[in-house]
């Protein structure tokens, strides 16, 4: 899918050679403005400026320090940081990777998701690669990376659910995703790295994309048609529930494996 998709251009019907030629038929996609994605974006910012304010002025990074995924505080109740380490960055470089991805992907992914249901899929994405990360890794971890993963696999998953209607653009696009994602799983391999992260995050996005993704058909009057999505709203809330719920309840199950 590209970054920037032109409105398609579909065929005309068939005319006589004594008939005028109808206009032509233009398809425009969703225009949105990333609101959420923009937000998140400067939040992350935001809060890596602080972490570096506390470490130069308090000689300590406190917001890491109170943010990081790490299991054995998990335990013991703090069950925020299984949500904030997507907030939370090690260095300059981590922040620039991720964001960049966020900015790219995230542009593409709200205008079609919308706002809230951008948002839901970004949150889903991280707290299922953070509740992997608890399960499969002892070490400490933090970075949105988490959440960017969940965003890869939304994006192929809402190709592929769309693949008829996008076309022969579908195919490479698909094989582009899943190369990037196979190609960042062997760099995870790398010690340091959170590659159970990136994994729960894939399936975190793919789930949530899967059960409530945009499903498009064109839609409106000739000839000036849109992409309308079908997919129900209170699908997408169920959707979200369900799976919040049941990453909740792997979480808690988890916990109390633990410390039993």
């Amino acid at each position: 899918m590209n970054q920037e998709n032109p409105p398609a251009t579909l065929p005309q019907p068939e005319t006589s050679q004594t008939e005028t030629p109808p206009p032509a038929t233009r398809v425009h996609f969703p225009q949105l403005q990333p609101t959420v994605t923009y937000t998140i974006l400067g939040l992350s910012i935001f809060v890596y400026l602080l972490q570096m304010g506390s470490q130069f002025l308090l000689g300590h990074d406190y917001p890491a320090n109170y943010g990081v995924k790490y299991n054995p505080f998990i335990e013991a109740g703090q069950y925020w940081r299984l949500l904030t380490p997507m907030l939370l960055h090690g260095s300059l470089i981590h922040l620039g990777f991720n964001m960049y991805a966020l900015h790219v992907m995230g542009r593409r992914l709200e205008r079609f998701f919308g706002h809230y249901r951008f948002l839901a899929l970004y949150l889903l994405g991280g707290f299922a690669g953070n509740i992997f990360s608890m399960l499969l890794t002892a070490e400490a971890s933090l970075g949105s990376s988490t959440a960017i993963f969940g965003l890869l696999s939304a994006e192929g998953i809402f190709i592929y659910q769309n693949r008829k209607l996008l076309g022969d653009r579908a195919k490479r696009a698909l094989r582009q995703i899943i190369q990037v994602a196979l190609i960042n799983l062997v760099i995870g391999l790398s010690p340091g790295i959170d590659n159970w992260g990136h994994v729960g995050g894939l399936l975190g996005g793919a789930a949530f994309t899967w059960l409530a993704g945009p499903i498009l058909r064109v839609g409106g009057e000739y000839p000036t048609l849109k992409m309308v999505d079908e997919r129900e709203p209170a699908t997408v809330r169920r959707a979200f529930l369900t799976l919040a719920i049941l990453f909740t309840l792997l979480a808690g199950g988890i916990i109390y494996w633990r410390i039993h």
